[in-house]
């Protein structure tokens, strides 16, 4: 019997990658900055990460099913997990339960779901919800509990996180007020040196922690250097000209060392979705997150300006595509 000439639709040659296999990438990434915010935080850190998760997970299963009437699970996909996990990276490890679940609702109710879920969602979803507790409930957001507390939980004691420092420095054009900051080798670890100082969110203390987390996903070619490397250089450059011109405002590696800065620009910048495609767009988006998060932290009224930046340029990314769309296989360009 004569063969078949079998003729199907492109792709031919598959990768092997799938949306799955990425989320669970991830979602290994951020493994040692779980251990370091459990290390550092105990239970705390357990109970938000946990519930934050749970929380998502919940949602998008229930929203789906009853709301958008869907048969297809997608909870499975690692995607609602890795927004529990960010969610929680980006709260402080004595936040209320309730308005963890609160966070949870807007980030996958209002930041994915309302625009019909994953792939479709303009805005980081995590971040999303991280901006609205904020707005909501400021001084809940805003308390920062001190590293080693590992059984405290709601009662844990609170201090000044090294952003708030930089930001009183700035405020007072007292640079000697920098003096209160750890040294950088303790931010980059992630071990402070001043125990009546407050750390910060939970995934956000140790540079180090998630340093190794990039190098994974590059690895494993989760990502590209593109755009942390294109946020992490213009905050350095800026920062640094700024310290040389004004020491009020602190030298760049601490700038890098503190705050979201080295959380979001590995792990939330990066989001297939809300990113631009190219290469060159990337590289413009990051420039972009770098500048703002630098002005917003220099002079905004918010001593972070990580999250904000992240989500102005989330919703310049189809512009930013359409302006770095690759040319068309073939085309001839008229002179």
């Amino acid at each position: 019997m004569a063969n078949k000439l079998i003729v199907s639709l492109s792709p031919h040659v598959h990768g092997g990658d799938s949306v799955k296999k990425n989320m669970y990438r991830v979602l290994i990434a951020l493994i040692p900055a779980l251990l370091v915010s459990l290390l550092a935080f105990g239970v705390g850190a357990a109970i938000v990460t946990i519930t934050s998760v749970a929380a998502c997970l919940f949602f998008e299963w229930s929203i789906s099913k009853f709301i958008l009437k869907r048969n297809e699970c997608t909870i499975c996909d690692g995607s609602a997990v890795i927004t529990g996990v960010l969610l929680a990276f980006n709260l402080p490890s004595n936040l209320p339960i309730w308005i963890i679940i609160i966070g949870a609702l807007v980030a996958i109710g209002i930041g994915k779901m309302t625009f019909g879920g994953l792939g479709n969602n303009p805005f980081n979803p995590a971040l999303v919800g991280r901006v609205f507790l904020l707005i909501s409930f400021p001084v809940q957001m805003t308390s920062w509990p001190k590293v080693g507390q590992l059984t405290s939980y709601i009662d844990a004691q609170t201090g000044a996180t090294p952003l708030a420092i930089m930001k009183e420095a700035i405020k007072t054009g007292d640079s000697s007020v920098l003096s209160k900051l750890p040294d950088s080798f303790s931010l980059f670890i992630g071990i402070p040196n001043d125990v009546t100082l407050g750390a910060g969110s939970l995934g956000e203390i140790s540079a180090a922690a998630l340093i190794i987390g990039l190098i994974y996903m590059l690895v494993s070619k989760v990502i590209t250097w593109h755009i942390p490397v294109s946020i992490l250089a213009t905050v350095f450059v800026m920062s640094g000209l700024m310290h040389i011109a004004n020491p009020i405002y602190a030298s760049p590696i601490t700038v890098l060392c503190t705050g979201g800065l080295m959380l979001g620009a590995i792990f939330m910048a990066t989001d297939y979705v809300t990113s631009p495609m190219t290469h060159k767009g990337m590289i413009i988006y990051g420039v972009a997150i770098g500048f703002l998060t630098v002005v917003i932290r220099a002079f905004g009224a918010y001593p972070e300006g990580m999250s904000f930046a992240i989500l102005i340029m989330n919703a310049f990314t189809p512009l930013i595509n359409t302006y770095c769309k690759p040319k068309r296989f073939g085309e001839v360009i008229k002179k």
